[in-house]
């Protein structure tokens, strides 16, 4: 039964346009108290009255008025009010230092060859780089979320390489985790002043994944093992993989970055739900 009384996370926006060539909005809700979804609806007349800055993911929202199917899991909305705004992601400060920390995880490759390359590399495009989210929705989805998920992937990896019997080499595995999701720069879009991120209009017209981006970059590099690497990250070809972990026979180092990859994302979830409640590890 609806309440005007539920508070709402919003998990995702995006528009798009309607068979009559009038404007339409998606928005996806869970509610705060059972963590249940909502897919709701917008016509372009309750876009024009609404400020873009309230759809920002994480944004806590009241539904004012809507009129809901019988489950009462789709809507369609007409008035919503804000409760709670959401933080956008790093400041300019923030990116700029957080930016020098990922040169500094560059550094510590000692193959001059993979070294130069990822310079020059994150030179031409440092400015995507600052402000890429690592994802719409998943995890480090706020300006400057893949910088700070990739600084994340390269620690839990200097952590663990020593754990292993079977040696690693450690400036491969580095660069993999440094690579892996470069191709989001591209993938995604972010309104630096709403945070709203989407996916870029003419990627998938090129690419089929940030993965394949990656896959290719490397290839075309001759970076052969970190692109075998990248293919495998996502584990599972149904979770967006090149490479099927599930296979027989594969190189340790495949499973290596996609088990950081997880960590940082799962924690990464975690921290940015925290955040948004206000909340800490202390708590």
């Amino acid at each position: 039964m609806f309440s005007t009384e539920v508070i709402y996370e919003i998990v995702s926006f995006s528009t798009g346009d309607t068979k009559a060539g009038t404007k339409m909005g998606k928005l996806q809700l869970k509610d705060t108290t059972n963590e249940s979804i909502l897919n709701c609806v917008l016509w372009e007349e309750t876009l024009n009255r609404l400020d873009v800055k309230l759809f920002r993911t994480g944004n806590l929202v009241r539904i004012v008025t809507a009129s809901f199917n019988e489950r009462f899991n789709n809507c369609l909305i007409t008035s919503l009010e804000l409760i709670k705004e959401a933080k956008t992601g790093l400041n300019k400060e923030e990116q700029e230092d957080t930016y020098k920390r990922l040169l500094g995880c560059i550094e510590k490759i000692n193959d001059e060859k993979i070294k130069s390359f990822l310079n020059e590399y994150f030179e031409k495009h440092k400015e995507q780089i600052k402000i890429s989210p690592a994802a719409k929705v998943m995890h480090h989805n706020y300006i400057g979320g893949l910088m700070v998920h990739t600084i994340e992937c390269v620690n839990f990896a200097e952590k663990n390489l020593d754990l292993f019997s079977l040696k690693l080499n450690k400036d491969i595995m580095l660069a993999a985790c440094i690579l892996h999701d470069i191709g989001k720069i591209f993938e995604y879009t972010v309104d630096t002043e709403t945070g709203i991120i989407d996916y870029a209009e003419n990627f998938r017209s090129e690419w089929i994944s940030h993965s394949q981006y990656g896959f290719s970059l490397c290839m075309m590099n001759g970076f052969k093992r970190i692109a075998k690497m990248i293919a495998a990250h996502h584990g599972r070809e149904e979770w967006g993989a090149i490479i099927d972990l599930d296979q027989k026979d594969l190189e340790p180092e495949l499973y290596f970055l996609h088990l950081m990859d997880n960590l940082s994302a799962k924690f990464g979830r975690i921290n940015v739900a925290m955040i948004e409640r206000g909340l800490n590890w202390q708590d």
